[in-house]
């Protein structure tokens, strides 16, 4: 069963996502004695694939793929796997990958298991562990098809170096016309700032700041802490924040290793959202908001008073041990 993996870019960089992908399938690579081959789309380079265990890369390049096409890029995989008679796809759980993972399942017969945590539990039958109703539980699923297609959750297997010989080929899909009928005109993306979807550390804030003019309090802290900012939908809403800052089960879902919640009651959607994160910190003045229930440290006060000397704590921190 040889596995093929699509190893996500942006702007040429591969995501976090693409190595925590390759480390996980050169495990199971190891399992069943077969190798890993990532497709990529417009990277610059992929030198950097085979330092977690990639041996091959289908390089694709494309003006037309430049900006994100579900259907595009799932043929552009389905081509890859048929090309390598890969039984086995592998996907992270970003909004691009979940997008195109149903017409890539479709396109291959496949049968496809999102939200996949750990290595899979048996080989023959192929079961794995998976996330359900809001990661609340788990369940065991099991795939019977010939191809199986998987998508990764994130932050749920880690990055691991095991360094491979790596072969680079020129990949040339047919691209259908038909799949270009909707047309970006524009793509607006922030700069210089740690991605939501890259992200290790996420600091977000809600109502409780009272007001975008009060964000800096939250940039301060996110830029000691090496972490991106977000907000919840309420924030979004009023347009104190951008939506592409928005998390939770109607936002951007996160599962990083550290959420810090300010101001933030906790709504069902938002925590159902952003509880896949490792450690949940809460920081609200109210001590009954619902956050503080699911939450693995709190603070109850001002978060006006409480981020500056958290921030400056981290700052002396980091000086000390620099």
């Amino acid at each position: 069963m040889s596995i093929l993996i699509y190893a996500e870019s942006a702007d040429g960089k591969f995501k976090k996502v693409a190595f925590e992908l390759a480390s996980y399938a050169k495990k199971v690579a190891e399992t069943l004695g077969t190798t890993v081959t990532a497709v990529t789309v417009n990277a610059e380079s992929v030198s950097d694939l085979s330092k977690y265990g990639v041996d091959k890369v289908l390089k694709v390049s494309h003006d037309q793929l430049s900006n994100f096409n579900a259907k595009a890029y799932a043929d552009v995989i389905k081509q890859a796997a048929q090309k390598e008679n890969a039984k086995l796809i592998l996907l992270s759980s970003t909004t691009d990958s979940l997008y195109l993972a149903p017409f890539l399942a479709v396109g291959l017969e496949a049968g496809f298991a999102s939200n996949v945590v750990g290595l899979p539990i048996s080989m023959a039958p192929f079961q794995v562990k998976r996330t359900a109703f809001s990661n609340k539980a788990f369940n065991i699923t099991e795939i019977s098809t010939d191809v199986k297609l998987l998508s990764l959750a994130k932050n749920s297997y880690g990055v691991f170096e095991s360094a491979a010989t790596l072969a680079e080929e020129i990949f040339n899909p047919s691209l259908n016309e038909n799949d270009f009928n909707v047309k970006v005109d524009s793509v607006e993306k922030s700069t210089g700032k740690v991605t939501i979807a890259d992200a290790d550390v996420v600091v977000s804030g809600g109502r409780g700041l009272k007001g975008p003019e009060n964000w800096n309090l939250l940039e301060d802290l996110a830029g000691v802490l090496g972490a991106a900012t977000a907000c919840s939908k309420p924030v979004s809403d009023l347009g104190w924040r951008p939506h592409s800052e928005h998390v939770g089960q109607t936002g951007k879902p996160v599962a990083t290793n550290l959420y810090i919640a300010v101001g933030i009651s906790g709504a069902i959607q938002h925590i159902a959202g952003v509880n896949s994160s490792k450690v949940k910190v809460v920081i609200n003045s109210d001590a009954e908001a619902p956050f503080f229930k699911v939450a693995d440290y709190g603070i109850v006060g001002d978060a006006f008073e409480i981020l500056p000397k958290l921030t400056q704590k981290l700052k002396d921190f980091k000086a000390q041990n620099a």
